[in-house]
């Protein structure tokens, strides 16, 4: 029983010993990674403020400077073209010639089609026979009226005769007024036949092929003509933003407009603030407005949509900085600005018009002070940085690779720091810790020899 509880208190202290070890062990560890991590990035403070070992970040720099700002309003507009006509046929007929290109710039007047205009000829020569053939009835009428005045006057004739004459002469008159319209319609006819331009501009697609019977009634038409010089944009303008733009909009300068692409990068073309619609949109709180573009070259095409950027106004000496300097945070928009120290202090600033290069700040930041464009992303407010110009600093070495077994048992060195450890085995009878390890191999082979000596000695 004694030596029981013996040997259970043998593996009691066994185990007391291990479990010592292994928190020493991991300890050790411990203290090592945080010591490595906190050589390697240094993070004393927030953003690596006053870390030993992390280099100063390297940043790129710029100026606060006083520029000329435009303050734009931006809108998605739609090209629409100032008229659009439907080429029709004024009558019906067999489509008996076209002269124009599809896409073809054609002007107002120009000749675009041909109905075959033979049966409105005869038609034409109809009327001008039946005019010829009344005509010289009125003629006869007239003369046999002034015969019957004539007898009349003698008391030759009674005067019922005559006044039945002269209704004959009116019935006469009438009809020959009829025929001469009746040859102006046919005129009429005959010149509808020729289908021309009824405005300039560009004309679409052909509807209708030659030999087809076309009427007035035919929804597509022959062609469709859009003016496209000059062009009209229509957009959208927040009812908060309608007094500014009225206000600038009634100056004899007016208001500039540019289109760009859907991109926002190629302007198109640059045109004048035309008008409002009379009233608001209430579902969207906007207002419809216009604007008018020359438009010479054609980058305009109609039910195109472009960005609209309007010029309400230019903002002179204004303090701007670049974009890509302004960060956003739960505080608001903010900067870091490079101090003497080569350290950067955030500061809370207030925005105002940009482009896309500059933006304008309207407080905040001073003229001629510098602020932080480039790296900014892991600094914080006292962080310290480097511009690409100034030299490297030097820092501690980190540990060899050899590990965190080599720095417990003595394999690894620190690079960079003191006079480091040799390997054990290396001139371990070399004595002194500065002898070299050529001189520690020497003096042990001295030694292996004298052992070799004194055991040949006692074999002897």
């Amino acid at each position: 029983m004694d030596e029981l509880e013996l040997d259970q208190s043998r593996r009691r202290r066994k185990n007391f010993v291990i479990a010592a070890v292994v928190l020493v062990f991991v300890g050790l560890v411990a203290w090592y990674l945080t010591s490595g991590s906190s050589d390697g990035a240094g993070g004393g403070g927030p953003g690596g403020r006053g870390g030993r070992g992390r280099p100063a970040a390297t940043v790129g720099t710029a100026k606060a400077a006083a520029l000329e700002m435009p303050v734009t309003l931006a809108a998605i507009g739609t090209v629409q073209p100032i008229t659009t006509a439907t080429v029709r046929p004024q009558l019906s007929g067999v489509l008996f010639s076209i002269h124009f290109t599809e896409g073809q710039m054609v002007t107002k007047g120009q000749l675009l089609a041909q109905i075959d205009p033979r049966p409105y000829r005869l038609a034409l020569a109809q009327a001008e026979a039946n005019l010829a053939r009344d005509d010289a009835q009125l003629n006869l009428a007239r003369t046999d009226l002034k015969r019957y005045q004539t007898l009349l006057k003698q008391d030759s004739i009674a005067s019922q005769q005559v006044d039945t004459q002269a209704a004959t002469v009116k019935q006469l008159e009438g009809t020959v007024g009829a025929d001469r319209a009746a040859i102006g319609t046919a005129r009429l006819n005959l010149a509808y036949t020729a289908i021309t331009a009824p405005v300039s501009g560009r004309v679409g697609l052909r509807q209708a092929d030659i030999g087809n019977y076309l009427t007035p009634s035919d929804t597509n038409g022959i062609v469709v003509i859009t003016q496209t010089t000059p062009i009209d944009v229509s957009f959208a303008v927040p009812q908060d933003k309608l007094p500014t733009v009225q206000a600038k909009a009634a100056t004899s300068d007016g208001l500039s407009v540019s289109a760009y692409d859907q991109s926002g990068v190629t302007l198109l073309s640059q045109g004048r603030f035309l008008t409002f619609d009379n009233q608001i949109d209430a579902t969207t709180g906007t207002v419809k407005a216009k604007a008018r573009f020359p438009n010479p070259d054609g980058k305009l095409f109609p039910n195109q949509f472009v960005n609209v950027n309007i010029l309400v106004d230019t903002l002179r000496n204004a303090v701007a900085i670049p974009v890509t300097a302004v960060r956003h945070g739960a505080q608001g928009d903010f900067v870091f600005l490079l101090q003497p120290d080569k350290t950067v202090k955030l500061q809370t600033v207030k925005t105002g018009p940009a482009n896309e290069k500059n933006i304008v700040i309207l407080s905040g930041v001073a003229l001629g002070q510098t602020v932080i464009t480039e790296g900014a992303d892991n600094l914080d407010d006292g962080s310290r940085v480097q511009l690409p110009g100034d030299a490297p600093r030097s820092g501690r070495g980190n540990r060899s690779s050899g590990g965190l077994f080599g720095w417990l048992f003595g394999s690894g060195s620190d690079n960079g720091g003191g006079s480091g450890r040799h390997r054990r085995g290396e001139g371990a009878a070399g004595g002194d810790n500065g002898s070299t390890p050529a001189d520690g191999n020497q003096s042990g082979e001295r030694q292996q020899h004298r052992r070799r000596h004194n055991a040949d000695g006692g074999a002897q």
